[in-house]
């Protein structure tokens, strides 16, 4: 990843590794709680609402080459059950490990002379930029890794009803009588004389007893 603009130390997922000194085997932890920033998580699927807390847990090792940053991430998932559509919550861990580097040393920790301009290096690579280093991307990965793609309120959850919507999880003898698609037809069939017939009840006399009628006259 190419260097960004200034980072803010102001921002919560900002962190400063000036403490750490570019002393090879320092280290430094540090706890902190944030609000969740916007869409932190699968869209459309299951994720931390925004502005739900977050606690983070780190530990921040210098190196040669920069700062090895490893963490774990703790925060409350809600989303919806993809078989009911029932509303699911989960609690979520999410850990990870990322190194960042100082923009002015190469792969063996060593200061380079001037800074390189290859785009394909760099396309990877997280930067420590003056001391701070910007942790939201490396913890976003972190997060949808540690997500279900199909979240479910209960592993044996059985869904919805495919002919009627009802939640089967509420109703377990919950059933529709099968019917055989050879005898649809004449189901049909018999459902439109039963409802000549009643017309002929209602007191409508047949076509041949009307024209009788009139003959007579």
């Amino acid at each position: 990843m190419a260097l960004n603009a200034r980072l803010d130390h102001r921002n919560p997922l900002v962190f400063d590794t000036h403490e750490l000194g570019r002393r090879p085997g320092a280290l430094q932890r540090l706890t902190r709680e944030i609000d969740a920033p916007k869409d932190f998580g699968i869209q459309g699927v299951i994720g931390v609402p925004e502005g739900a807390p977050v606690k983070l847990g780190l530990r921040l090792e210098s190196v040669m080459e920069g700062v090895l940053v490893t963490g774990t991430s703790r925060a409350q998932a809600k989303g919806e059950c993809v078989r009911c559509l029932e509303p699911v919550e989960q609690q979520l861990e999410a850990d990870f490990q990322e190194m960042f580097s100082y923009p002015d040393a190469d792969d063996r920790g060593r200061v380079k002379a001037e800074p390189a301009d290859d785009a394909e290096d760099d396309e990877d690579t997280l930067f420590i930029e003056d001391g701070l280093f910007d942790l939201e991307p490396v913890l976003r990965d972190a997060v949808v890794l540690a997500l279900p793609m199909q979240p479910v309120c209960q592993d044996d959850c059985p869904g919805l009803c495919s002919q009627c919507g009802a939640r089967l999880a509420d109703d377990p003898d919950h059933h529709h009588d099968a019917v055989d698609i050879r005898w649809a037809a004449l189901q049909g069939l018999a459902g439109s004389l039963e409802d000549g017939e009643k017309d002929e009840m209602g007191g409508e006399a047949p076509r041949s007893a009307r024209a009788n009628e009139k003959q007579e006259k």
